[in-house]
């Protein structure tokens, strides 16, 4: 079979729940699973360089059977091999490779050239989306609240603040209406300027990122996602309005259509010491629907 010559077209990004799409190739992928990829989905695959969102939920139907999807992954084409998920040693969009969205599924796979329907479990997508958008908005008011704690300049972010997060993240976790984010404040982020006794009282920093979060999501702001364009490789991110001006984050995850839709932001940090640094955990927490 020939390996697919452009990236997969994603439709998620601009929020689409379901698709129709051509089988154009199927792989196998152990223990009697297939990767299978279409031209077109609507399936948000996890990334393997930052796998912060976990995969949507997905069912796959053809014409006279269903199939169960047990993963969503990103796989790349290239000199006839496809590699998979980690296995895969660069990042979406390296050039003279090809990337798809490979719909793993157990047992008989769908045939080459049928016509199958994605269908993605929209609750689980809509908790992601929220918690998602609210873990960029929660990094941009920590950003904020400890925008007095640095003694020298470093890059800004989105809303021209120096950017902690961006420069103290190790680690990014998207759950249902939850996110989590790991911070390291080591020899580097001092030697930028940094003075970790910003997080001495961590609940008071916590307090202004919630008040933040709160007043941000009273001004019900509009939030989409920019692509530049409709595969699986172009560059995306998540644009919000905000009342001090219009925040862009490259992203390429699912989010919110609105700043409504984040229920009750909280936030609560957690810090530790640890030899020679200082271990920061802001998890945000915003209610589900009733």
């Amino acid at each position: 079979m020939a390996a697919p010559t452009t990236d997969t077209e994603v439709s998620y990004p601009a929020g689409a729940l379901t698709s129709e799409g051509t089988v154009l190739q199927v792989e196998p992928a152990g223990d009697d699973r297939w990767a299978v990829f279409l031209d077109r989905t609507a399936a948000h695959p996890v990334d393997t360089a930052w796998p912060d969102q976990p995969a949507d939920r997905v069912a796959l139907r053809g014409p006279d059977d269903a199939y169960d999807v047990a993963e969503v992954r990103v796989a790349g084409f290239h000199d006839g091999s496809v590699l998979l998920g980690d296995a895969l040693p660069v990042r979406t969009g390296t050039p003279g490779w090809v990337f798809g969205v490979a719909h793993v599924v157990a047992g008989t796979p769908p045939r080459v050239g049928e016509t199958v329907t994605v269908t993605v479990d929209a609750a689980y997508r809509a908790a992601l989306s929220v918690a998602h958008s609210a873990c960029h908005l929660a990094a941009l008011a920590l950003d904020a609240a400890l925008a007095d704690h640095w003694s020298k300049a470093v890059p800004e972010d989105a809303l021209g603040r120096p950017a902690f997060d961006a420069l103290a993240v190790t680690r990014s976790s998207i759950h249902e209406y939850r996110s989590e984010d790991v911070y390291r404040i080591g020899k580097s982020l001092r030697k930028k300027g940094f003075d970790p006794s910003a997080f001495d009282d961590p609940d008071a920093i916590a307090a202004r990122v919630t008040e933040q979060l709160r007043a941000w999501t009273a001004a019900g702001g509009s939030i989409h996602v920019d692509a530049e364009g409709t595969g699986l490789s172009a560059r995306r991110q998540w644009t919000c309005a905000l009342p001090e001006g219009t925040a862009a984050i490259p992203c390429g995850g699912t989010h919110a259509e609105s700043l409504a839709d984040l229920v009750d932001p909280a936030v609560t940090i957690s810090v530790e010491d640890v030899p020679g640094a200082r271990l920061v955990t802001m998890t945000t927490r915003v209610t589900a629907p009733r």
